[in-house]
């Protein structure tokens, strides 16, 4: 006799419907696990056995043979752990067939029947719901996360035996347990609810955040110890629109998938803050993993905001790894086992001292580092990734005179969504939703010839690459957002270019 079910398996932060069947012969006892699991994935045999055993039910003494189908697919994880105890019982007559092959069945199980949380059931839920397989059983630790899913019909269990009695099976009891497990806590992905009146001073870093907040531009901020560089990168966030739901979604999935989603807070819906220490691997930034790689901090930042303190303190591959993710806005990383794909559109923030020692200004400050330290610290930044920062200023340090509080992130923050929504009607028939999105053609055809033509006179003079043309304009158009004015003039170009070169020198 055949049981059959359906699971879910995850690529990146896709999910693939899965058919699990088994198969009991009359032989010798035995259980044969196929369709390309890995080792976690093997070891669900055990699992699976001990579940049973201990929910009072008779293991089949048979020789099973469970297939993941489609085979050709690889598969991981323990999440398929329930689909299989459930195609087992079907298949050895202890529970009604036709339910449990119209459901999904994600989750892992205990020795002792317990069903425990699982990572990635958002995206896995949607993936069932676009197959056309709404009934999804999931354990009851992700209940919450499963129900953010429009047209999913979650049934919750917290043990083999509670789903096997669903099912029809009455002689299943449950074994006496502690608490259900949870979840792990989601890590602090955003920035704290810290003020901009907090910044003291700064007004014309200030601006620069507040711009790069209505276009959604990357920024460099360049200054010593102290100025006030992180202090306004984690007020970013405050003055960030809400994601729209496309975003939201998609951030919701990854945070599932990385094991950091807090479910009872609902979709994410502010802008996620991420501030990796400068010590953190390639890996731990864009996304790693021996067989399917994991989400980094690059797709956990999605919607958001990366920071990057101390950014020349970060290994040069690490900082190379960011070129391509800024340009694409997704990231894909190739294993033995297959591609992982993971969305990545996010404001990339760095800080960085002029120097070693971080006290050269360009203006005879008391540095003691060498011009080739200097030129050999700061280099550390490559002319490649630098062109792809739209917004580049020096923070320079407060004089008491200085130290009057600026306006509140709610202030700023409703300059910030004006300009966006204007940026928004201008494409409300196109899927941009920011400056910094613009394709380069849209800017050609549609940007006045006389402030253009500021732009291609300082590539001409070699000032700007062909990129950076392209990105002075798109800050321009954020300009013109903030001004309340239809198109961007020549003086909005200046301002720009401005915007792109510091003040200080190193």
């Amino acid at each position: 006799m055949i049981g059959r079910t359906r699971s879910v398996v995850l690529t990146g932060v896709r999910g693939h419907v899965i058919d699990v069947e088994a198969h009991l012969a009359a032989s010798l006892p035995a259980f044969t696990l196929v369709g390309l699991p890995d080792a976690s994935l093997h070891e669900a045999r055990d699992r699976v056995r001990a579940a049973v055993a201990s929910s009072s039910l008779a293991w089949p003494q048979r020789r099973i043979t469970v297939n993941l189908s489609p085979a050709s697919l690889p598969k991981s994880g323990s999440v398929t752990d329930l689909a299989i105890a459930v195609a087992v019982m079907a298949a050895a007559g202890m529970i009604t067939p036709g339910s449990a092959a119209r459901a999904v069945h994600l989750g892992e199980l205990g020795l002792d029947g317990q069903v425990r949380p699982v990572r990635g059931v958002l995206p896995s839920v949607i993936a069932a719901v676009e197959a056309g397989c709404p009934h999804v059983v999931v354990p009851q630790a992700n209940a919450d996360e499963a129900s953010l899913v429009p047209g999913a019909s979650v049934t919750a269990v917290d043990s083999l035996a509670h789903l096997a009695a669903m099912y029809g099976n009455d002689d299943a009891r449950p074994t006496a347990r502690g608490p259900a497990a949870r979840p792990p806590a989601a890590n602090a992905s955003e920035a704290s609810a810290a003020d901009l009146s907090d910044v003291r001073g700064q007004t014309e870093a200030r601006w620069a955040l507040e711009v790069a907040a209505a276009g959604g531009h990357h920024l460099l901020m360049v200054g010593p110890p102290g100025a006030g560089k992180t202090m306004l990168a984690s007020r970013l966030p405050g003055i960030l629109p809400d994601m729209a739901p496309a975003d939201a979604l998609a951030a919701t999935s990854i945070h599932s998938v990385a094991g950091t989603l807090d479910a009872s807070q609902g979709l994410l819906k502010r802008p996620p803050f991420e501030a990796p220490h400068h010590s953190a691997s390639a890996a731990a930034i864009v996304g790693g993993g021996a067989r399917l790689a994991r989400p980094g901090a690059i797709s956990r930042a999605h919607g958001g905001v990366l920071f990057l303190d101390e950014a020349p303190e970060f290994p040069t591959g690490v900082l190379q790894t960011l070129r391509q993710p800024l340009e694409s806005g997704e990231v894909v990383l190739h294993r033995a086992y297959g591609a992982a794909r993971y969305p990545a559109r996010f404001q990339l923030v760095l800080a960085a001292n002029p120097c070693p020692c971080g006290h050269y200004f360009g203006r005879g400050g008391s540095c003691s580092c060498t011009p080739m330290a200097r030129r050999r610290y700061f280099a550390r930044l490559s002319g490649p990734l630098l062109d792809r920062i739209d917004l580049q200023v020096d923070v320079l340090p407060v004089r008491k005179a200085q130290a009057a509080p600026g306006e509140d992130s709610a202030s700023v923050a409703q300059r910030v969504m004006q300009a966006r929504l204007r940026a928004r009607r201008r494409w409300a028939e196109l899927p941009w939703t920011a400056c910094a999105q613009v394709p380069s053609r849209w800017l050609r055809e549609n940007t006045q010839r006389s402030a253009a033509a500021v732009a291609h006179a300082a590539m001409e003079r070699g000032r700007l690459s062909a990129r950076g043309a392209d990105r002075a304009l798109r800050v321009a158009w954020t300009l013109a957002d903030l001004d309340a004015v239809a198109e961007p003039t020549s003086d909005h170009v200046a301002r720009a270019m401005m915007l792109r070169s510091r003040d200080g020198g190193q």
